[in-house]
C-alpha cells in the first residue's frame, strides 16, 4: 500500500468536487443545465469505461474468494439494515425505507471517487486489486438492488390500492429498473466484447473509447459537486435519527463486516496477501454513497429528504476516515509503545486544527451575539470545553514528555475535566432543547446547567486524582490512571448517553415549535401583526380603514420626507414600462416602500431583522447533539472492550484511534455547524464581492447601457407576466406607521416563475430575478440585499433604471 500517494489523490477528488458544489451554489451552473453533464457522465462515460476496462479484464488473475467475500458482507449489512428498517419504522412507509435504506448502505460510489483512491494506493504494488471495482459494483447491483426496487414498488402499489397490481407486473417493473441501469447493462456488453474480441480493443474503435473513458473522472466528481447543492436544506428534525444511523451503518458497519468476511473466508488462499486483501476490503467498505441512491429516491418519490442529505454528509466524512484508517493499516506489528506514540501524535495534530477551528466558531457566537441567548449560551460552554481540550492535549504533548509529576497532574486534569465536560455538555444541551421547547423558555437556571456541565467533571477528576493509582511510563492520558481511570470515564460517557437521548427522544414526540427553527409563512404573519400592534392602533384590513391609511398617510409621508426620511409614497405601481404594457390595468398599491427605507418604524425592515435574529437554531443543536452521541458511543465501546478484553486486537486499535480522533476534532462539528454564520460571514462576504465586482464594471464602463438581454427579458415580462404576477403574490403589507406596501418574498417570485414556466428550476429563477433586478424592475425594501430565494421582501418599482424606462 503506496500511503504516500493517498493525500494527493483525496485532495484531487474532493478539489474537484468542491469546485462542482462553488459552481452549483454560485449559480454558474444551474440545476437543469447539471442534469445535461449528468446525462454524459452516466450515458456515454461510465458505460465506455466499463466497456474498455470489461473487455480488456485479466480473468486469471482474479481472486474469486475475495469477491464472495465482498458479496456475503454486502448481503450481510443489506439484511440487517432491511431488517433493522422494517422492525421500527412505522407501517405507512416501512417498505420503502427498507428497500432504499438497504441500498443506500451496500451501493458504494466506486467508478468516480473509488476508483482513483484504489489506483493511488496499489496501483505499483497490487495493480491487479483495480479490476475488482468493475466486478464487484455489477453483482451487487444485479443482486442487491433488485430486492429494494421490490420493496419500493410494493410500497407503491399500498398506496395505490386503486390502480390493478400483480406481481408478475412488479417483476418486471424491477427487471426493467434492473437492465436499465447502464452498468448492468454495459458490464454484460462488455463480458460478452471481452471472449469475441479475445481481450482486445479493436484500432479503429479504441482511441474513441478511450477520450470517452478518460473523460469520466473529472466530469464524474465535478458532477457529484454539482449534485449536492442545496441537499442539506432538505433535513428535517425528524430525519436526523434515520441519517446518522445510516450514515453509521455505511461508514463503520460496512468496512468492518468487509473485513472480517475476507479473514474468514479468504484464509485457505496462501498464494495471495491475506492482510493486503483483507486490509483493501476495509477501504473499500469506506467509499461512500452512490449518487445514483438518489436517482432512485426521487423516481419513486420516498425518502429523498435522508438519501440526498446521506448522500453528501458520507462523502466528506468518508475522506478522513480512508486517510486515517490506510495509513493506520501500513503500522507493520502491534508494538504498544509505537502504538501510543502514533496515537499521541494523531491527537496533537487534530488538536492544533481543531483550536483553530473552535477559536473561529467562539468569535462568531460572540460578533453575532448570539451566545447571550438559549440555547447557544449552553453551546458557548461546550465550545470554551473543546477549546480547553485542545490547549490540553497540546500541552501534554510537552509535559508527558518530562519528568515532572506536578506538571503531569496539572495537565491531566485540564485535560480531562474539559473532555468530561464536553461529554456532559452533549447531553445538558439536549436536555435544555427539550425544557426550551416543552415551556417557550427555560425554568430551570441556567446556572444550574452551568455547576452541572463544569462541576461535575471537576467532582470525578477530583476523586480520581485520590482514589487512582497512576500507571508507570505510559504517555496515553486515556490510561494514565489505569483502571479507575477508564471506568469513571465509561460512567460519564453512559450518563451523558442516556440523557442526550432520553432528551432527543422527548423532543421528536414534543410538540412542533416554529420558534426555533426559521421563521414560517405563520410565525411571519404572526409577527408583523405583534409589530402592526406596537407600532399602530389602527390596524385593521378593511377597506374603509385601507382607505383611511391612505388619506392619513399622504401627511405623514410629506413629514417623513421633510425629515429626510425617504420611506413611503402614495403613488400606485404602474409597470416599469407604461408604453409597452399592451394590457394596462394599473394596480393600485397604497403607500409602498420605496428605495432606502431606513425608518425606525418601517414594519417590514424589522419583521427581516427578526428573522434574521430570533432563530435559535434547533435543527443546528439537534445535529451537533447527534454526531457527539456517535462519538460518545465510540469511546463507551472502547472502554467496555477494554474492561473486558485487555488483549487490544487490531480493531480495537482502530477504534481507540477513531476515539482519538472524535474526541480533538469536536471543533470541526461545532466549526461546520455554528462557525459559518449566514448572516456574519457568508452574505457580507458575497455583498462585498459583488460590490468590488460592479465598481470594477463600473470603472471599465462608466456609462454602458443595460445590456440588450437584460432589457429584452423586462419588456417580456412586462408586457405578458407582470399583471399575473402581481395579482397572484403580491400582498399588501403593513410598512411604516401609517403606510402599506405591495411586496413579496422573493422565495415567493422563485416558485411563481418555476410554477408558470419561465424558468426551469429555482436556480434559473434566481438568474431570473437577477436580471430583473439588474433593469431596475423590482428591489429589496431596503435595497440592502439582491435577489435571493429567500424570505426577503422585494417589491416592484415604479420605472427602470433611468426613471422612465430602460435605456434603449
Amino acid at each position: 500500500m503506496s500511503i504516500d500517494q493517498l493525500f494527493p489523490a483525496l485532495l484531487e477528488c474532493f478539489g474537484i468536487i468542491l469546485c462542482g458544489y462553488v459552481a452549483g451554489r454560485a449559480n454558474i451552473i444551474t440545476s437543469s443545465q447539471a442534469k445535461g453533464l449528468g446525462n454524459f457522465v452516466s450515458k456515454f462515460a461510465l458505460p465506455a469505461l466499463l466497456f474498455k476496462n470489461m473487455v480488456l479484464l485479466d480473468f486469471a488473475n482474479v481472486i474469486w474468494s475475495f469477491l464472495y467475500s465482498i458479496l456475503i458482507a454486502k448481503v450481510a449489512v443489506f439484511v440487517i439494515v432491511c431488517v433493522l428498517t422494517l422492525l421500527v419504522a412505522s407501517p405507512e412507509s416501512r417498505l420503502s425505507k427498507a428497500g432504499l435504506f438497504s441500498i443506500f448502505a451496500t451501493q458504494s460510489n466506486d467508478f468516480a471517487l473509488g476508483y482513483p483512491i484504489v489506483e493511488a494506493l496499489y496501483k505499483d504494488t497490487y495493480p491487479e486489486y483495480l479490476q475488482y471495482i468493475y466486478l464487484v459494483a455489477p453483482v451487487s447491483l444485479m443482486i442487491l438492488n433488485p430486492i429494494g426496487f421490490a420493496f419500493c414498488e410494493i410500497q407503491k402499489w399500498r398506496e395505490h390500492r386503486g390502480q390493478q397490481h400483480n406481481k408478475l407486473k412488479i417483476v418486471g417493473v424491477v427487471v426493467l429498473q434492473v437492465l436499465k441501469n447502464p452498468i448492468v447493462f454495459m458490464v454484460v456488453i462488455g463480458i460478452a466484447s471481452h471472449f469475441i474480441l479475445r481481450q482486445k480493443i479493436p484500432v479503429f474503435m479504441a482511441q474513441f473509447v478511450d477520450g470517452l473513458a478518460n473523460s469520466f473522472g473529472g466530469s464524474a466528481l465535478f458532477y457529484l459537486g454539482l449534485s449536492m447543492v442545496g441537499q442539506l436544506r432538505k433535513l428535517t428534525k425528524s430525519t436526523f435519527v434515520s441519517l446518522i444511523l445510516l450514515i453509521t451503518a455505511k461508514l463503520l458497519v460496512m468496512p468492518l463486516i468487509c473485513r472480517n468476511m475476507v479473514e474468514l473466508l479468504d484464509k485457505g488462499n496462501s498464494s495471495v496477501n491475506h492482510t493486503s486483501l483483507s486490509n483493501y476490503a476495509f477501504l473499500y467498505g469506506v467509499f461512500p454513497t452512490a449518487p445514483s441512491v438518489a436517482i432512485y429516491a426521487a423516481q419513486y418519490n420516498m425518502e429523498l429528504e435522508i438519501v440526498t442529505s446521506g448522500m453528501v454528509i458520507s462523502t466528506f466524512v468518508s475522506a478522513p476516515i480512508m486517510y486515517v484508517s490506510a495509513w493506520l493499516l501500513t503500522i507493520p506489528l502491534m508494538d504498544s509503545k509505537r502504538l501510543a506514540t502514533a496515537l499521541q501524535s494523531v491527537s496533537f495534530d487534530i488538536s492544533i486544527v481543531s483550536l483553530i477551528a473552535v477559536v473561529w466558531t467562539v468569535t462568531v457566537l460572540l460578533l453575532s451575539k448570539k451566545f447571550k441567548r438559549l440555547p447557544h449560551m449552553f453551546t458557548m460552554n461546550l465550545l470554551v470545553a473543546q477549546f480547553l481540550v485542545c490547549v490540553g492535549m497540546i500541552l501534554w504533548n510537552f509535559i508527558i514528555k518530562q519528568d515532572n509529576f506536578i506538571s503531569q497532574i496539572l495537565s491531566f486534569i485540564l485535560l480531562y475535566s474539559s473532555l468530561y465536560s464536553t461529554y456532559l455538555w452533549t447531553g445538558l444541551i439536549a436536555l435544555s432543547l427539550v425544557l426550551v421547547n416543552k415551556d417557550d423558555e427555560l425554568k430551570v437556571q441556567p446556572a444550574v446547567f452551568m455547576i452541572a456541565g463544569w462541576g461535575i467533571p471537576a467532582f470525578i477528576v477530583g476523586i480520581l486524582l485520590i482514589a487512582g493509582e497512576k500507571m508507570p511510563d505510559n504517555i496515553d492520558s486515556a490510561f494514565f490512571y489505569g483502571k479507575h481511570q477508564i471506568i469513571s470515564t465509561a460512567v460519564v460517557l453512559s450518563c451523558s448517553i442516556l440523557l442526550a437521548g432520553a432528551s432527543l427522544m422527548g423532543l421528536s414526540r414534543g410538540r412542533q415549535d416554529p420558534g426555533y427553527q426559521a421563521l414560517d409563512r405563520t410565525s411571519i404573519t404572526g409577527t408583523t401583526e405583534d409589530l402592526r400592534t406596537q407600532n399602530s392602533q389602527d390596524s385593521q384590513t378593511s377597506p374603509e380603514a385601507a382607505q383611511e391609511d391612505i388619506n392619513v398617510n399622504r401627511e405623514s409621508c410629506a413629514c417623513e420626507l421633510a425629515r429626510g426620511v425617504n420611506c413611503c409614497s402614495v403613488q400606485p405601481m404602474p409597470d416599469m414600462i407604461v408604453s409597452t404594457n399592451l394590457h394596462e390595468t394599473p394596480t393600485t398599491q397604497s403607500g409602498q416602500c420605496v428605495s432606502h427605507c431606513v425608518s425606525p418604524s418601517c414594519i417590514l425592515a424589522q419583521e427581516e431583522q427578526l428573522l434574521q435574529s430570533s432563530d435559535r437554531q434547533l435543527a443546528r443543536h439537534v445535529l451537533l447533539c447527534l454526531l457527539l452521541i456517535v462519538g460518545l458511543f465510540a469511546n463507551l465501546s472502547s472502554c467496555l472492550w477494554w474492561l473486558f478484553n485487555q488483549e487490544p486486537g487490531r480493531l480495537y486499535v482502530e477504534l481507540q484511534f477513531f476515539c482519538a480522533i472524535i474526541n480533538y476534532a469536536q471543533g470541526f462539528f461545532s466549526f461546520g455547524i455554528f462557525g459559518m454564520d449566514k448572516h456574519l460571514i457568508i452574505l457580507p462576504f458575497k455583498k462585498r464581492l459583488a460590490s468590488l465586482w460592479q465598481n470594477r464594471d463600473k470603472a471599465e464602463e462608466p456609462d454602458t447601457a443595460v445590456p440588450e438581454e437584460i432589457r429584452m427579458t423586462c419588456t417580456q415580462f412586462v408586457r405578458y407576466h407582470q399583471e399575473q404576477c402581481v395579482r397572484d403574490i403580491v400582498r399588501e403589507r403593513r410598512c411604516g406607521e401609517k403606510s402599506l406596501s405591495g411586496v413579496f418574498w422573493g422565495s415567493d417570485l422563485v416558485g411563481w416563475l418555476v410554477r408558470v414556466g419561465l424558468a426551469h428550476d429555482r436556480g434559473e429563477a434566481v438568474l431570473y430575478g437577477e436580471q430583473l433586478m439588474q433593469g431596475g424592475l423590482l428591489q429589496h425594501i431596503t435595497d440592502e440585499f439582491g435577489f435571493r430565494d429567500e424570505n426577503l421582501h422585494y417589491r416592484f418599482t415604479k420605472h427602470g433604471r433611468t426613471g422612465a424606462g430602460l435605456r434603449v
